[in-house]
């Protein structure tokens, strides 16, 4: 009433108003919000989609009436700015920083953390209560998606071999030894080493091995 506030009306019913007061209506219903996907770069620099849900409601409404212009194209604004802010803060996984303690992919409670303390410092200002937030969508960009794809799995492939050798080497260990231990044949340095080459080629072969037969003495 000639510009100082009055109060806010909250109470259901029939009410009486001075009709010379300002009025103006505001809903204090949950709002979701669904940000577009933002196209970023991570901690890394790498390019990465993200985008989030953000479950809204208006806490004061003096704030949101006359501390913003609008409060709702404030919610849409801050909030893709809160979420670029996250975006590049943290790398993509684990893969891009090794000693990373928190990662867009591999943490997912804890971003959502992060996104939701990042929202309520951004928009107190405006009076709006986040009640939830979450990482709808996270990838990486169209056109580094194939190289990353390649080089996951050849991290996996890796991992793989390396699990496969691993075992390998534990198996022709134990032949030796229990060939050495119950003296079913003896063997020098020389036919040791071929045994060794051939089991390993036999057990970390991707195909079956095929036998050969050897009709003479273990040297011909």
């Amino acid at each position: 009433f000639f510009g100082k506030y009055v109060g806010t009306a909250k109470e259901n019913g029939l009410l009486f108003v001075n009709p010379l007061y300002k009025k103006q209506k505001m809903s204090l219903r949950s709002e979701n919000l669904e940000s577009a996907k933002l196209k970023v770069n991570d901690k890394m620099g790498n390019p990465i989609e993200i985008a989030a849900v953000i479950v809204w409601q208006v806490k004061d409404t003096f704030k949101a009436a006359f501390d913003v212009a609008d409060y709702v194209h404030y919610v849409k604004v801050q909030s893709e700015a809160a979420i670029r802010h996250l975006a590049t803060s943290c790398p993509y996984d684990h893969m891009e920083d090794e000693h990373a303690t928190i990662t867009l992919r591999d943490e997912g409670d804890q971003v959502n953390v992060m996104l939701e303390k990042e929202l309520s410092d951004r928009l107190a200002p405006a009076g709006i209560l986040i009640k939830e937030a979450r990482i709808s969508h996270l990838a990486y960009a169209p056109e580094i998606a194939g190289a990353m794809l390649q080089r996951q799995q050849a991290t996996a492939i890796v991992a793989a071999r390396f699990k496969i050798v691993e075992g390998a080497v534990g198996m022709v260990e134990l032949a030796l030894e229990m060939l050495s231990k119950k003296e079913i044949v003896h063997l020098d340095e020389e036919k040791k080493a071929s045994m060794v080459s051939n089991l390993m080629v036999v057990l970390c072969g991707e195909r079956g091995a095929q036998p050969i037969l050897n009709t003479g003495t273990l040297y011909q």
